[in-house]
């Protein structure tokens, strides 16, 4: 397993994200879920991929990058994905869970 992969793991349970794998897989898939909600992913040991919505994308002006999972994404797409390359991509990630979970909460 990727260690920054681990460490944002661990910081994701701390805002009570449950990391849930799947049977049968061992290349690091697993969904993402918070209060029963699937909200984002991770594609292997190293990319997670969030659900924010198109607004959120906008309003924070991210910059999506050509995908390898997803490439004929629609630029609409209210799913974000980044790679984890560096320590500050974890706190990267963690600040767009956070806003995916808020606007869970939104939602309801």
């Amino acid at each position: 397993m990727n260690p920054l992969r681990t460490k944002l793991s661990r910081r994701l349970r701390d805002l009570s994200v449950e990391e849930r794998a799947w049977p049968g897989r061992d290349d690091g898939f697993a969904s993402l879920v918070f209060e029963g909600n699937e909200f984002a992913h991770f594609h292997d040991w190293c990319e997670i991929d969030i659900r924010l919505g198109k607004d959120v994308i906008a309003r924070e002006r991210l910059v999506r990058q050509p995908s390898r999972v997803h490439p004929k994404r629609a630029k609409g797409s209210p799913w974000y994905e980044m790679t984890l390359n560096t320590a500050s991509d974890i706190d990267e990630a963690v600040r767009l869970v956070r806003l995916a979970i808020l606007g869970l909460d939104s939602a309801k």
